[in-house]
């Protein structure tokens, strides 16, 4: 039978209080705990009791914090709901049951609070009666609208229910109206992962980059941009394309985008910007390429293509910047011999290299070296074919100069 009473006073309370406190300080959850269960023993003031348990259950002392409880059922007065609670948990660590359903009857008599339900809640999950457990969690959502209790719900529907559409519309619903929780939205990508649904990944990773650069949280929103870039990426570069557009979350990665899909206009109107606010050189070399490749007339732009190369390579040591210089000085006969050089310059770099190869061929076949031009070419023909017409084109010139 309980009975109200005042506690005893200790004269050393205060002391072993703050002694308690310092290990708490310290990390030692043992002495902390043991203290506050003296300060108890000594006081019979249950908030030490709920405070031993507390820190006792955090190191799993749950035998230890059953047998305290039940031998000092008379002293909880006070913070009887609090201690409560932590018995009722420590038994369901211990999967007795029985003991607690009736504690579970006595806590909810006291108090019909969110945090009680979910805990008759999770007795049923214990039992495995999902389907009381879903009731009860989902009569909690719908009155506190809390993520924890929307992510118990949830999980319940979708791994022991089979309600796996259900499961993933609730949570869609509650990201429509309240936005983009990280716990919940971390959910329903999982969901959409093992459904390997991407259009369901990438919307909810879209909302989740918008929420997190909405509060700048820079670390995470790197993380979840590059894998909503791989799922955009691996669903439609176009898509990537629109994200990157949109947002201008990365132009570096925008500029690459428009050179995979073949966009090169603009491929070119967004390096000329990447270089202004650069200065890298690299951009000035794909500033020429691009410059090169979209004009209508491509003589009229040699002189300031060639210009920009020779300024980029007479820093950079680039054998991909070479060639291309080389191949034009080859092509529109400016300086055969000079493009020739550059040429070796970036076989030296990467002899294997087709493209390369064929650059040479082109550059003997223009100095007459037809013999040499033969042989380097039909190595590009033997391994890559004629469906280039550009290779299809130099074979059959230096084929019939070889003649």
């Amino acid at each position: 039978m309980k009975y109200d009473f005042e506690y005893k006073p200790y004269q050393n309370e205060n002391e072993l209080i703050l002694h308690a406190l310092e290990y708490i300080k310290e990390g030692n959850r043992i002495k902390a705990s043991n203290l506050f269960l003296e300060l108890f023993h000594k006081t019979l003031n249950d908030e030490y009791l709920f405070e031993y348990a507390r820190l006792a259950f955090s190191i799993r002392k749950y035998d230890e914090i059953i047998n305290v409880i039940e031998s000092n059922q008379n002293s909880i007065v006070r913070n009887e709901e609090k201690v409560l609670k932590i018995y009722i948990l420590s038994l369901m660590q211990k999967k007795e049951l029985d003991k607690v359903k009736t504690n579970l009857d006595k806590l909810l008599k006291i108090s019909k609070s969110d945090s009680n339900k979910e805990l008759l809640a999770n007795y049923y999950l214990l039992k495995k009666d999902y389907k009381e457990a879903k009731d009860i969690f989902e009569e909690v959502y719908e009155k506190s609208l809390t993520s924890a209790t929307l992510l118990n719900l949830v999980d319940i529907m979708y791994t022991y229910l089979g309600e796996k559409k259900e499961a993933i519309n609730y949570l869609e619903s509650h990201l429509n109206i309240y936005g983009c929780d990280n716990l919940v939205c971390s959910k329903l990508l999982g969901f959409y992962q093992e459904q390997n649904d991407i259009d369901g990944v990438i919307s909810v990773l879209k909302r989740t980059y918008t929420s997190f650069k909405e509060n700048d949280n820079v670390y995470t929103l790197d993380k979840v941009y590059k894998l909503l870039m791989y799922y955009l990426e691996k669903k439609d570069i176009k898509e990537a394309i629109a994200f990157l557009e949109e947002t201008g979350a990365n132009d570096e990665r925008l500029f690459v985008l428009y050179q995979n899909a073949r966009m090169p206009e603009k491929a070119f109107a967004l390096v000329k910007k990447l270089y202004d606010e650069t200065g890298n050189l690299d951009y000035l070399a794909q500033i020429a390429m691009l410059e090169f490749e979209v004009a209508k007339d491509r003589k009229e732009v040699l002189p300031s293509v060639i210009k920009k190369f020779e300024d980029v390579l007479a820093v950079l040591d680039n054998h991909i910047y070479q060639n291309y210089l080389g191949y034009i000085l080859i092509d529109f006969d400016i300086d055969v011999k000079k493009g020739l050089g550059l040429v070796n310059k970036a076989l030296e770099k990467a002899p294997n290299n087709l493209a390369y190869i064929d650059s040479l061929a082109w550059g003997q076949y223009k100095l007459g070296d037809c013999k040499n031009a033969k042989i380097n070419m039909k190595k590009v023909v033997d391994s890559t074919g004629l469906n280039d017409e550009e290779i299809r084109i130099h074979w059959e010139k230096i084929k019939e100069c070889s003649k």
